[in-house]
């Protein structure tokens, strides 16, 4: 069913709980540096609305609706606390307070750009609405089941109870369900470098992050990506709209509603935009009165050139495993940064700038998702109508989020409260990098390059791993690769009706590992 427009009823509720989840954002960003993901609750909430028995809620039982409600709250919480609350902290924390409007306008600016180009390259080759995405795959399953019933729901709720209570045991439930979701191949390096990180140490007492192993990896997975990224606009007809492909993995052809005319034409808007972004930032902090000219033009062009891999990287890594490294990304683009020479005024205005990004076109990606999932897949005129609403939605949640920031960032600040996170990047500016740094980051670039190589643009082998090495999560790499292991033999086991069945349930894994975290988030923050 086509819904017309956004009557001021859903635009008031949509305010509102943009309100309710700008908030949750800001207060567990600050209290426990991270930030939980709010779109089962905003589903959830959008089900209990569909049930108030008044006229003006009736079209709460819309799946579409209820998408809609979810990706506007979920928009709010991580743009509130991801993508401006962590930019603002950077110069606050280095005490330079005179910077943090500056920072919260260019970091507003970024996150709007954010998610544009997501919406504009959603469902290409490189970001098909056909991969894992599996936080949005569980949105799906969850708002299907609450209007489904049946077998659904039962497999749904059994995963929601195992997700609760393996999560309440402190077994990582989301990275076994995305393990049944996910790409086997992508999922398989980032449990690899998971289990690697988490035991380097205690076993053989050598830390990875010392030698910047993981950044480095990265920093070669990632510039190869961006060069398959290049060559696949290139590659492609880019007169031809729609494109047929066969996904190996599965046995149905997807039809992509966005070519690489597109892509290119979304990630030239991005450039262009974040260059703009870049030269507004540095001339409202008077960046122009400490660099020269040389300088400040490549301070601007390294910027937007930053800001737009970072999204890059993030986006690949949150539709394959769910995960997004954005922490340790815009940790890499701050050391390049330095390398570069910019001095420290130019470093804050940097990191803040790249961490505004990625983010929300990662969440973003999850809530089209669970759209696209919602939507059915088959009628395509309807499918860009919905997805145009969702970017409404979307853009509520985030306009929400920068008028929160701006009215009581200042409350957090007078309580020294700002996300962990930031102190990491102050204290790297502020005593820079070691001679070898370099070295290392460049030794570890080679094999992080050869690996992204090897396994080519659809598996991202060398950015995944390169994720895994970044997260210090040990238990979550058993899950991964017990999960794959667990997927492989119920295939053979059961074929397509255990793969149903499988999906549904990984979904559930998701969805209660995510409420233990939101509400364990809450309980601690208070």
């Amino acid at each position: 069913m086509k819904q017309r427009t956004f009557d001021w009823t859903l635009i008031l509720l949509s305010v509102l709980i943009a309100v309710f989840g700008a908030i949750i954002g800001m207060q567990i960003i600050t209290t426990l540096g991270v930030t939980p993901n709010t779109s089962i609750i905003g589903a959830m909430i959008a089900m209990l609305i569909a049930r108030i028995p008044m006229q003006m809620f009736q079209r709460y039982r819309q799946l579409e609706t209820q998408n809609l409600v979810q990706t506007t709250i979920s928009a709010a919480t991580f743009g509130a606390a991801n993508s401006l609350l962590i930019p603002i902290g950077i110069p606050f924390v280095m005490g330079l307070p005179e910077l943090v409007f500056p920072m919260l306008v260019g970091a507003g600016f970024a996150l709007i750009i954010d998610a544009l180009i997501l919406y504009k390259v959603f469902d290409s080759k490189l970001f098909g609405a056909n991969e894992a995405w599996p936080s949005g795959v569980a949105t799906a399953e969850a708002l299907r089941a609450g209007d489904e019933g049946g077998k659904k729901a039962k497999f749904l709720g059994i995963g929601i109870a195992g997700g609760l209570a393996g999560s309440a045991l402190g077994i990582p439930m989301s990275a076994l369900g995305v393990a049944f979701i996910g790409n086997i191949w992508a999922l398989s390096m980032f449990g690899i470098g998971l289990l690697i990180n988490g035991y380097s140490q205690p076993w053989f007492h050598f830390n990875i992050n010392d030698y910047y192993i993981p950044h480095g990896m990265m920093i070669g997975a990632g510039l190869v990506a961006l060069l398959q990224f290049i060559y696949t606009i290139v590659k492609g007809q880019t007169s031809k709209k729609r494109t047929i492909t066969k996904k190996s993995e599965q046995a149905t052809n997807h039809v992509y509603t966005r070519s690489e005319l597109d892509v290119a034409k979304g990630f030239g808007f991005g450039f262009l935009a974040y260059v703009i972004g870049a030269m507004l930032v540095a001339f409202m902090a008077g960046l122009y009165t400490e660099l020269p000219v040389g300088q400040l033009v490549l301070f601007i062009l390294f910027a937007a050139f930053a800001t737009l891999v970072s999204e890059m990287i993030v986006g690949v890594a949150a539709m394959h495993s769910g995960w997004f490294p954005a922490f340790a990304v815009t940790l890499i683009v701050l050391l390049i940064g330095i390398m570069l020479g910019f001095p420290p005024i130019a470093l804050a205005l940097l990191t803040g700038y790249t961490a505004a990004t990625g983010p929300a076109f990662a969440d973003f990606g999850f809530d089209l998702k669970t759209g696209f999932l919602i939507r059915g897949r088959t009628n395509w005129e309807q499918e860009l109508y919905g997805r145009r609403l969702q970017l409404i939605a979307g853009m509520i949640g985030l306009v929400v989020a920068i008028v929160m920031v701006l009215l009581f960032h200042q409350m957090y600040f007078a309580q020294d409260l700002v996300p962990p996170v930031d102190r990491v990047f102050a204290a790297t500016i502020q005593e820079g990098i070691a001679g070898e740094t370099g070295k290392y980051l460049l030794i570890w670039a080679i094999p992080g390059a050869i690996i992204q190589l090897i396994g080519g643009a659809k598996r991202q082998l060398g950015i995944m791993l390169a994720t895994g090495l970044l997260v210090m999560n040990p238990w979550a790499g058993w899950a991964v690769l017990v999960g794959i292991l667990a997927r492989v033999v119920i295939l053979k086991w059961k074929g397509e009706a255990g793969e149903s069945a499988m999906f549904t349930t990984a979904a559930g894994f998701i969805a209660g590992d995510a409420l233990y975290s939101f509400f364990s988030s809450v309980f601690k923050a208070r």
